[in-house]
């Protein structure tokens, strides 16, 4: 139910406590989901349950790949956090979210890894896993398109009912990469991939990352960004065929 139809009925039944807390819970969650300077897009230690997925996160999934990835809830050294799952598998959790990437650049989150893969390779198609991804993808704008990739993008949304993401940044953890590393992904052009962390030198350690997203889809791209569309976590090993168990903490993106 909407919100203004949920406080109308609340209104015509005079029920005023429910109302009171509502509107206080309408204000707890407003104010806990953006601040002046920061959005927290993923708050996984202020999660109460251990059940299910992230509220607000959505899973991600692909039409060719029938083994997904498994996302739980988890306490690791007494933080709450999200541990990804995966053998010979792919999927994600992803949240929706309209963001300005001029206005919020900087974007952290927390990872911690307990194994790389012998595969890996960032810059081919059967080396394309990695043990912790943070994948933040654009919208559409055909202001910033030629006139061939407007009609590629047309197509698309025939074929899916939307236009698919004008371009990707994907934040990793390499297995064997340079760390600094920018290439384009090895199955689109439109997804970047940028090295944060390389190797075995952090595993089991919680680490804690900051990147200039807006400076990094610049540099990355040669154009301005368009608005953020939706932030995903991802741990994939469909490709190596290997396994790997991963954490994610908390993801903010902040004013610069």
């Amino acid at each position: 139910m909407e919100k203004p139809k949920l406080i109308r009925h609340i209104y015509r039944g005079r029920n005023w406590i429910i109302l009171i807390q509502v509107l206080c819970f309408l204000v707890v969650f407003s104010s806990n989901a953006r601040t002046g300077s920061v959005i927290e897009v993923g708050k996984f230690s202020g999660v109460r349950e251990l059940e299910g997925i992230p509220q607000g996160w959505e899973p991600l999934t692909f039409r060719k790949i029938k083994n997904h990835t498994r996302y739980t809830l988890v306490v690791d050294e007494g933080m709450r956090v999200v541990k990804a799952v995966s053998n010979r598998s792919s999927s994600g959790l992803i949240r929706k979210i309209s963001i300005d990437p001029s206005e919020y650049p900087i974007i952290t989150w927390q990872w911690k890894i307990t194994n790389i893969f012998e595969k890996g390779d960032v810059t081919k198609k059967q080396g394309d896993d990695y043990p912790a991804r943070i994948y933040v993808t654009f919208t559409y704008d055909p202001e910033k398109l030629s006139f061939m990739e407007k009609t590629k993008y047309k197509v698309a949304r025939l074929l899916y009912g939307e236009y698919p993401p004008q371009g990707a940044i994907n934040y990793i953890w390499g297995s064997k990469a340079t760390q600094g590393t920018v290439v384009p992904n090895p199955y689109t052009e439109r997804a970047m991939m940028i090295v944060v962390r390389s190797g075995k030198k952090m595993l089991n350690t919680w680490v804690r990352e900051e990147r200039n997203l807006y400076e990094d889809y610049k540099k990355a791209f040669g154009t301005e960004p368009p608005t953020i569309s939706g932030v995903a976590i991802m741990t994939d090993t469909d490709n190596t065929l290997e396994s790997a168990v991963t954490f994610y903490g908390d993801i903010i993106f902040k004013k610069q």
